[in-house]
């Protein structure tokens, strides 16, 4: 069995309605969590299911804070696995079977997320590198031609992306989660209110698991990249990485650079 999760704010209910349908066909899903963290809450659910359940939150508390709530009651029923997922994620119908069937295989396996592309087919570069503040500062506010060759290493660009990797940082759109890695690592570290949760969370999985990107199976992301289109969500990310490096270490990240060397080593090196 595995639960669910799907944090929203003024949600696109179609968009919420046809993506919970889609994980309803999976016969093992247990419950569907829908944590809102819009000011009002909706009245009028667009379906109406045992599985699926409707949290209200009346405020903002945040992404991981909110996925917390349904990933405390996985780890409570001790149901094994917990997917989080965007609302903006379509999912083929053999993405949970395929992973599923892989993380079960595979019990030092913690996290684990598939290839993600943009609706035109377009790879997402979602496999990245453990963040130094060069690498987020840098790619917003220095010249593209500056970071380019940077980007391409911090996103692993070079490794093709078309084998299975054990990956320091996953993107939060998609982490197919074994409840008991959570438990242990702990869950989403709620000081972040958006944005670094999923890096912070990843590199506490793959201190005791593997943290893997599955490229044979796809999904679609209708990544929208707010922070670029609003000054206001840019504030957010930047304050929120703040936090994350206030936490781990601006330039001396002992953990960082023992980690990012290893999978350089073990996915680039021998491509140079």
């Amino acid at each position: 069995m595995l639960n669910i999760s799907i944090v929203l704010y003024h949600p696109n209910w179609k968009q919420i309605a046809d993506l919970t349908e889609s994980l309803l066909n999976y016969p093992h899903v247990h419950h569907i969590y829908w944590v809102d963290n819009s000011e009002c809450a909706t009245k009028e659910l667009p379906i109406s299911s045992p599985k699926v359940h409707y949290i209200v939150n009346d405020k903002n508390i945040g992404y991981g804070a909110a996925h917390n709530i349904a990933i405390r009651a996985s780890i409570y029923d001790d149901i094994p696995l917990h997917l989080v997922i965007n609302p903006d994620i379509i999912i083929t119908p053999d993405t949970l079977p395929t992973l599923v069937t892989f993380i079960q295989e595979h019990p030092e396996i913690g996290c684990i997320t598939p290839k993600v592309v943009y609706p035109n087919g377009q790879p997402q570069y979602l496999c990245k590198l453990l963040p130094t503040p060069l690498d987020v500062f840098g790619r917003r506010f220095l010249p593209k031609r500056w970071m380019e060759q940077r980007n391409q290493r911090y996103e692993l660009r070079q490794s093709g992306y078309n084998r299975i990797m054990n990956i320091p940082y996953l993107s939060g759109c998609f982490m197919l989660l074994r409840t008991e890695a959570v438990r242990k690592a702990r869950l989403f570290d709620e000081r972040f209110f958006m944005y670094p949760e999923d890096v912070d969370l990843t590199r506490r999985i793959h201190r005791d698991y593997l943290t893997v990107f599955y490229p044979h199976t796809t999904i679609i992301h209708n990544h929208e990249q707010a922070s670029y289109r609003s000054l206001r969500m840019l504030w957010i990310h930047m304050v929120n990485m703040c936090k994350y490096f206030n936490k781990w270490g601006w330039w001396k990240d002992p953990e960082r650079t023992l980690v990012n060397r290893l999978t350089v080593e073990e996915y680039l090196n021998h491509l140079a």
